[in-house]
């Protein structure tokens, strides 16, 4: 429940007041631990990087990537066998190798947050299923890349991100339909009220609402959760159980506001774009890069040249190295997209204090109010404290009589 109350006596209706309303609820120890939380993840950022660059340079100063390739060639002469045996063995050991590492930070840390509600074998059987997958596709992958390096010398990088972009578009079309199922059940939302309205906010806008799924994510956390996913024949609008018993209706046709603007606005080739951008400016330092690595050390790490997928792990370092350079570069261009939909989803719903209160809920996870700088670098989502400025901002100039809203002391905790 919420209580309304005039924002003057005079009836005008202050902007920064009404954020600050909203801001306020979060205090003390809940705060500190959101804070906590999101901060950490800035370390995160850097460690999981070295800690996936150490696995990759023992894989070289063991030889180990030598011998996945030396294995292949004793399997096949075919050079895309050779190629595809030695990703699959990269693939594993190189798991095996950050294991703890993925433990920690995948596992422990989210318990110690209470941000997990699994136990250690449900989240271990879906992090197999999750390995299961990656020993498919990467392979796959890599053969076509080194394909590419074989009969491109010089400009494979830029056909390999061709490549990778065919790869992720087939994976947007089969994802929703055969890859999401295997760790949640996905069942055609019941008729009624909530259905109607959403889809009548889709209709308003063309977007096709023909199947919207909810799908069992709180047997894995309590996090809301909403897309709008697929291409072509597999589009499909998703919402998570956790949305719809953790928040009220405002809330939900908020948030399916949101992923609508994704949708109507292109955000998935947007970002599939960025990203290419991005990996294509990545694989060139890598092509430029690798083969003077190889010449200096290649003998020591028995890499013949960079078209021996052996080469695979200089040029994993070389990649990783390049995308956490660009981390705070890909977390604004993808924030500016967000910002775009929420901006979307505040006209299309219409619900501005849904659309805050959402924006608060997400403070277990999310800082909410973090400085300037802070946001650019490490903020791939507009900050709740934005979220909550721009829904006061609609409010103020399309709601007539706009009144301040302050939440009830505790709601954030209830479910």
């Amino acid at each position: 429940m919420m209580i309304d109350l005039l924002a003057a006596a005079s009836g005008s209706f202050d902007v920064e007041a009404a954020t600050r309303a909203y801001l306020d609820t979060l205090q003390g120890p809940a705060r500190a631990q959101s804070d906590a939380y999101f901060e950490g993840g800035y370390w995160l950022i850097l460690w999981g990087t070295l800690v996936g660059i150490l696995a990759d340079w023992l894989l070289l100063r063991f030889r180990l990537a030598a011998k996945f390739r030396d294995i292949g060639e004793r399997l096949s002469k075919r050079r895309w066998v050779v190629t595809g045996v030695t990703a699959l063995l990269y693939t594993l050991v190189a798991t095996i190798i950050v294991l703890p590492w993925t433990i920690y930070t995948g596992f422990f840390r989210e318990k110690q947050y209470g941000l997990l509600d699994q136990g250690f074998g449900a989240w271990g059987g879906e992090q197999l299923m999750n390995l299961g997958i990656e020993l498919l596709i990467a392979p796959l992958l890599v053969i076509a890349i080194y394909a590419l390096i074989r009969r491109a010398p010089r400009s494979w990088w830029l056909w390999a991100t061709g490549v990778i972009g065919a790869f992720m578009m087939v994976g947007m079309v089969l994802g929703p339909v055969f890859i999401a199922p295997l760790f949640n059940d996905y069942t055609e939302m019941q008729p009624g009220p909530l259905r109607d309205r959403i889809e009548a906010v889709a209709a308003k806008y063309d977007i096709p609402a023909e199947h919207i799924y909810v799908f069992d994510q709180s047997k894995q956390h309590k996090r809301i959760s909403a897309n709008v996913s697929g291409l072509g024949p597999t589009i499909r609008i998703s919402l998570n159980d956790n949305l719809l018993e953790r928040t009220s209706e405002p809330e939900i046709l908020a948030v399916m506001g949101h992923e609508m603007g994704h949708y109507k606005l292109n955000h998935v080739w947007w970002i599939v774009g960025i990203y290419l951008a991005i990996f294509a400016a990545g694989l060139f330092i890598a092509s430029r890069v690798a083969p003077m690595l190889i010449a200096r050390h290649g003998e020591r790490w028995g890499v013949r040249d960079i078209a021996d997928p052996a080469s695979l792990p200089i040029l994993a370092i070389c990649f990783s190295a390049w995308m956490f350079l660009m981390t705070p570069a890909t977390n604004s261009l993808v924030r500016i997209a967000e910002s775009k939909a929420d901006a979307f989803g505040l006209e299309a719903a219409q619900e501005p204090d849904g659309f805050a209160k959402v924006a608060m809920r997400l403070s277990e996870y999310r800082k909410i109010e973090p400085g300037p700088l802070e946001e650019v670098l490490f903020f791939d989502h507009p900050s709740g404290a934005t979220r909550v400025r721009m829904a006061m901002e609609w409010k103020a100039q399309h709601v007539k009589d706009p009144q301040i809203v302050v939440p009830e002391e505790g709601y954030l905790d209830i479910e």
